[in-house]
């Protein structure tokens, strides 16, 4: 345990960096401090290459295979019988990335968007995102 202690005291921190080396009596008051000058603040740290996002969905390339649907942990994924296609719940998803690995066919993948609050419930439902963007850019050339 002390052994432990000792180490971590010169590992390099997990957490990301507050924007302001001291936290300011108000945020909008270190905002304008910032504008002019007179504090500096730290860069946002980049999203990680395997960072586990939102779920995007291409619903053309989607089998009704429902293998997603039995592998969720968090019963996330609802199979859409008229259809035989599914819809994916991202408020319920939990971003383990397990429906993501066993498609077959690749029409699930996780994308690097991690800010996915909103207001709007049905704006929190992946019925069809199309091909992710890295997918469409190798195909064109």
């Amino acid at each position: 345990m002390l052994f432990q202690l000792v180490r971590q005291l010169w590992q390099r921190l997990f957490t990301n960096l507050f924007p302001v080396a001291r936290m300011p009596d108000s945020m909008t008051e270190a905002l304008e401090a910032a504008e002019k000058g007179w504090i500096e603040l730290n860069p946002p740290v980049g999203v990680n290459d395997h960072f586990r996002g939102r779920l995007n969905y291409d619903r053309s390339a989607c089998i009704g295979c429902k293998l997603c649907i039995r592998v969720c942990p968090a019963n996330a994924i609802e199979f859409l019988p008229e259809d035989k296609k599914i819809q994916v719940h991202v408020d319920r998803c939990c971003f383990c990335a397990q429906c993501v690995e066993i498609c077959p066919v690749k029409c699930l993948t996780s994308s690097g968007d991690y800010l996915i609050s909103s207001y709007d419930r049905k704006a929190q439902i992946v019925t069809d995102t199309g091909k992710p963007v890295k997918q469409v850019a190798a195909e064109g050339v």
